[in-house]
């Protein structure tokens, strides 16, 4: 009996971090295309829009699969359109900077939004933050300036402000989950976040909205896909401990690139690469400090996913 349930954990483990894998190769491709997208004369606004659309099918599919109708139902919807705002706002703002910078810095600098969550939920939570997750911080923001160069950077310093802002906009989307997954279904957190945007992105479409070729619309229409496909991975990754495939996420800088040098010509600077791998450290080692925070605390401290 012990075999077979460690066999099934170590299951869960590797399908986790395999989906987890997955759902970095479709956001980085999700980044790709829709700065593909953007050069093609699309602006943020319109990229949020058409994100939340075309990725709206898959999340509805993987709710059908998963869940029922009335899991959709919110208990706090106020909680609902405040994670929205803030959400669609660094989204837009993340899309902003991808317009900016080159895909692999407007990666690398979004990947600051862990570091950020652990000075919210020191200011916000009041949660006990020890020295060795403030050196973790630290060590991030040497990366963001490392990779920004300000001063001597070929970086627009408005797209890495763009960037940073939008990092901070992700770090209090994930402290705001951590409430609103106490009360609230994952699927009717997903589901109400991609209607948001469609209701956001249709109401500024009269102001923003431009016809575009139909070229830009297929890689719009792909990119949102893509968004919605690593939605579904990156929840399905869940099966598996948090502080197991969360390291993986940092593939995406890696992707994004790869996929920077093969379609845009962009090669990254020595600068980049330093500055993203302290960035990555910075994370995975955040990541785990936190993991080690929650098992002294017990079961209480993780909230349910």
């Amino acid at each position: 009996m012990r075999w077979a349930a460690a066999r099934h954990d170590h299951d869960h483990v590797v399908s986790g971090i395999l989906c987890r894998i997955g759902s970095g190769l479709s956001f980085s491709s999700m980044g790709a295309l829709l700065k593909l997208a953007s050069m093609e004369g699309l602006n943020a606004p319109e990229l949020v829009f058409y994100r939340s659309l075309f990725s709206l099918p898959v999340v509805l599919i993987w709710v059908l699969n998963r869940e029922s109708l009335a899991s959709l139902r919110p208990k706090r919807p106020l909680a609902h359109v405040w994670r929205s705002a803030l959400g669609l706002t660094s989204m837009g703002l993340t899309f902003q900077a991808l317009i900016l910078l080159p895909l692999a810095d407007a990666t690398a600098i979004n990947f600051t939004a862990p570091i950020f969550a652990t000075i919210l939920s020191f200011l916000i939570l009041r949660e006990h933050v020890g020295a060795h997750r403030w050196a973790a911080v630290a060590l991030g923001f040497v990366g963001v300036l490392i990779v920004a160069r300000p001063g001597g950077s070929s970086l627009p310093l408005l797209g890495v402000t763009i960037a940073l802002i939008g990092a901070v906009g992700q770090a209090g989307v994930t402290t705001t989950l951590r409430h609103l997954q106490r009360s609230e279904n994952v699927a009717a957190i997903v589901f109400w976040f991609a209607a948001a945007g469609i209701l956001v992105g249709a109401l500024l479409m009269p102001v923003f909205g431009q016809m575009h070729a139909p070229r830009a619309f297929a890689l719009v229409a792909v990119g949102g896909l893509a968004g919605g496909v690593g939605q579904l991975l990156m929840t399905s990754s869940l099966r598996a401990p948090v502080s197991v495939v969360s390291p993986f996420d940092y593939l995406q800088i890696v992707a994004a690139t790869i996929f920077g040098w093969m379609l845009f010509s962009d090669v990254p600077s020595m600068h980049t690469v330093a500055g993203a791998a302290l960035i990555t450290g910075s994370g995975i080692y955040t990541a785990w400090r936190e993991h080690q925070r929650r098992l002294r605390e017990g079961p209480a401290a993780v909230p349910a996913v």
